[in-house]
């Protein structure tokens, strides 16, 4: 692949560091990823996935915009409530560039469409809001071997991990979870978060997923990052492979 004049002026920034260049930029532009979810978390990463120039993002989500979204999902406006978040993010991606290629699907990931839905990625970026459908994502990522960025916040924390659990000595998604979906969790509405923190686990998840894609830096799998606004305080504890995992283990 060849960038061109457009292309190189565009890219530019990232071209100069000398941990992406031009090779990382190819990677991008001809590199695959799977967004779940078009909310607080996949707002912003879908926004710089698309400006990063990654060349097929994919966003799965089967909800509608509601007014209530407004605070922190920032793909849309008021003239969107009503509309699938799938197909409001795909032509919010394509308006910020034409290089990115994007598909929406307007359906809800479960346990039994997961691989379906998320084979032929080179990364998946989880953002979704249940905790059953984080498990789906999780499993599905494992048995794919498709290396997972998983991102989730409520009320004031934030927690951004990677998965790649068919490796020797990193874990899966199930490793730090657990597997009962059948988990007591709250929802924003009930519980509220804080519309900028979500704002600033997307844009990490989206810095992830580049991390994955281009191989800037230190490999972040198995390290598990903590985020709490109240303090302003990131921690990064260690995340370990789970020996007994039942997903992963031995």
């Amino acid at each position: 692949m060849t960038l061109t004049d457009s292309q190189l002026e565009r890219y530019a920034r990232h071209i100069i560091l000398k941990e992406i260049g031009g090779e990382g930029q190819h990677r991008l532009l001809s590199s695959h990823v799977m967004l779940v979810g078009a909310g607080g978390i996949g707002s912003p990463a879908i926004q710089y996935l698309a400006a990063a120039g990654v060349g097929r993002l994919t966003v799965i989500d089967d909800d509608v915009v509601d007014l209530s979204n407004l605070q922190r999902q920032t793909l849309f406006g008021t003239n969107d409530v009503g509309a699938g978040k799938a197909d409001g993010a795909k032509a919010a991606a394509e308006r910020l560039n034409p290089d990115a290629g994007t598909r929406a699907i307007r359906r809800r990931l479960t346990a039994a469409n997961a691989r379906e839905l998320l084979q032929g990625a080179a990364v998946i970026l989880d953002g979704s809001d249940t905790f059953e459908t984080r498990l789906a994502v999780g499993d599905a990522a494992l048995a794919l071997r498709i290396p997972l960025v998983s991102a989730s916040v409520a009320q004031f924390e934030g927690q951004l991990g990677v998965y790649r659990g068919w490796e020797a000595g990193k874990p899966c998604y199930r490793c730090f979870v657990g597997s009962d979906p059948r988990r007591p969790e709250q929802s924003c509405a009930e519980q509220g978060v804080l519309g900028a923190m979500a704002g600033v686990m997307g844009s990490l998840a989206a810095m992830e997923a580049i991390r994955c894609l281009t191989g800037f830096g230190e490999d972040s799998a198995g390290k598990l990052l903590l985020v709490d606004a109240l303090s302003l305080g990131f921690r990064i504890v260690a995340l370990p492979k789970d020996p007994g995992c039942p997903a992963c283990g031995g």
